[in-house]
């Protein structure tokens, strides 16, 4: 069975896309496709975070509501990266995402997908070279918005929430280095901070127009004494560059590349999915229902299999299980193996901008 509908049409307005529901019988699996066309004015890809811009979770439904109206109308969104369930970092991005053009975390080994500034899509494994520079000359890599170990060094940015949660260490209230606020953080940026304050134990307030470099215990006694007025310089750079992208979200594994299907070894279990794919000329979002009489659920490759015959010449796996949800046109159109939409930490949406936005 197969049903077709556009999508994204109202008065004065384009058609941005098409969603397509599938039931193969083998399995039997129930398949949920949305696709737009490139050359298709007016719509763009963003991100959202789980708890109306900060880190947390939300339903799908709700993360596309809490969209600014600025951003456009949302057309379809699909749930995101995999996240952090512990009780102090619960909401946090598994890995890289980039939110409305802010850093808000870091690399961190997964495949990921990016749109460049001439919005062309790419998946790819990207490297972080994030690193503080001390007034003497020594580097210090640090992470983005997650756990900070003892021998670690994390920054934190008011995205996470109200305070940065750790416990001990050393952590540096960072301001503009003009007396500025620190303005939102984004990939590829050279930045001065000055400290404004420096606090031991931990759990320091985040606040608006602020950052704070948390340095761990072990971390700590390596380094020389750092005290208030001292100046830091923050890189955020990677490996490749992100210069100028404004939409990022990780995921994983890669499901296919260059037209390609990828292979997995060993077991591989049916259960729902979630991905985005494209090809030169569309971009997809599929969900496959799971762990119900009416939808089993694919394995890794049958899921790559699946969207290499949809056209994907390009497709990265996206949080499954009870997470899968396809949202279009004000709803959920498939069946979340939970019986309810699962709250998860953020989302793909393609958005319809109002007239006169320049492209993508």
């Amino acid at each position: 069975m197969s049903r077709w509908c556009q999508a994204g049409e109202a008065p004065g307005q384009e058609v941005v896309g098409s969603y397509h529901h599938e039931v193969l019988p083998a399995g039997p699996c129930s398949i949920h496709v949305f696709q737009t066309e490139f050359s298709q004015p007016g719509w763009r890809i963003t991100t959202t975070l789980g708890k109306d811009g900060n880190f947390g979770v939300a339903t799908l439904t709700d993360q596309v509501k809490g969209l600014p109206p600025a951003i456009g109308r949302p057309v379809a969104a699909i749930n995101g990266d995999f996240f952090d369930t512990s009780e102090d970092y619960g909401g946090g991005p598994r890995d890289l995402q980039i939110f409305q053009g802010q850093l808000v975390r870091s690399p961190a080994g997964h495949a990921c997908f990016w749109l460049d500034t001439f919005g062309k899509p790419h998946l790819t494994n990207l490297v972080s070279q994030c690193r503080i520079l001390l007034a003497n000359g020594q580097s210090i890599p640090f992470e983005l918005n997650v756990a900070r170990p003892a021998d670690g060094c994390v920054l934190y940015t008011p995205v996470l929430g109200a305070t940065t949660r750790t416990s001990g260490g050393t952590e540096l209230i960072l301001a503009g280095g003009s007396d500025d606020a620190c303005q939102p953080l984004r990939a590829a940026s050279h930045l001065t901070a000055k400290v404004r304050e420096v606090k031991t134990g931990g759990n320091s307030p985040l606040r608006p127009g602020t950052m704070v470099l948390s340095l761990g215990p072990k971390l700590m006694a390596r380094l020389p004494a750092i005290g208030a007025g001292a100046q830091l310089e923050i890189f955020t750079d990677t490996v490749p560059s992100l210069a100028g992208v404004e939409t990022a979200i990780g995921g994983g594994p890669t499901l296919v590349r260059d037209g390609q299907a990828m292979h997995w070894s060993g077991i591989n279990v049916r259960t729902p999915r979630a991905a985005i794919g494209w090809n030169q000329k569309q971009f997809f979002l599929v969900e496959v229902d799971g762990r119900q009489k009416s939808s089993a659920g694919m394995s890794f490759p049958e899921f790559a299999n699946y969207l290499v015959k949809l056209g994907c010449e390009n497709a990265l796996n996206l949080d499954g299980g009870g997470s899968s949800t396809l949202w279009v046109q004000g709803k959920v159109v498939n069946s979340p193996s939970e019986g309810r939409e699962r709250s998860s930490a953020n989302a793909v949406v393609i958005v319809q901008q109002p007239r006169g936005t320049p492209e993508k």
